[in-house]
């Protein structure tokens, strides 16, 4: 008896265990930036004309709430008071949602190829890929996050210097 006694307390103690990671794992998880209700071209096109009224550039963050690097990034920049002050005050930045899955209508996978073509295909970068455009739409640059990563995570300096030569300003010296 003492013997299925034991295995008792060992499967309780290993329940337990489960529980608290996933308990521990909910509490850190990243909150969820891309609207995929929304029409992607509509929101880039919404986002280009504020730019252009503001004399700023887009950022078009593409990826999706799928993408772990994708929420990494957004909450890097937003808790980054030198990144996020950089980007107020020269972009307006766009979270905009890539979802290819069949599963989500034929009019949603449509609407994705047309704003992958839109942007010059940047998924040929992977996930999340930011597309710098003009406040008239031009794309400027694609910008591939590897070069930005750092570990499980993404180095200030690199993202600075990205998003500084990207700026009104530093295109138009």
């Amino acid at each position: 008896m003492k013997t299925y006694s034991s295995i008792g307390k060992i499967g309780c103690g290993l329940l337990l265990c489960l529980f608290c990671i996933q308990s521990s794992m909910a509490q850190t998880a990243l909150p969820k930036v891309y609207n995929e209700g929304i029409n992607p071209l509509k929101q880039i096109d919404q986002a280009i004309a504020k730019a252009k009224k503001e004399g700023k550039n887009v950022i078009c963050q593409v990826g999706g709430n799928w993408c772990p690097w994708c929420l990494r990034f957004a909450d890097f920049i937003t808790k980054d008071t030198t990144i996020s002050k950089v980007i107020a005050e020269n972009f307006v930045y766009e979270h905009v949602n890539y979802n290819p899955r069949k599963s989500e209508g034929a009019e949603k996978v449509a609407q994705a190829k047309q704003m992958l073509k839109r942007l010059n295909n940047p998924g040929r970068f992977g996930y999340p890929v930011f597309v710098v455009l003009d406040g008239n739409g031009k794309v400027l640059h694609i910008q591939d996050s590897s070069f930005l990563e750092e570990g499980k995570g993404y180095n200030q300096e690199k993202v600075l210097r990205f998003f500084k030569n990207w700026t009104p300003k530093a295109v138009k010296e």
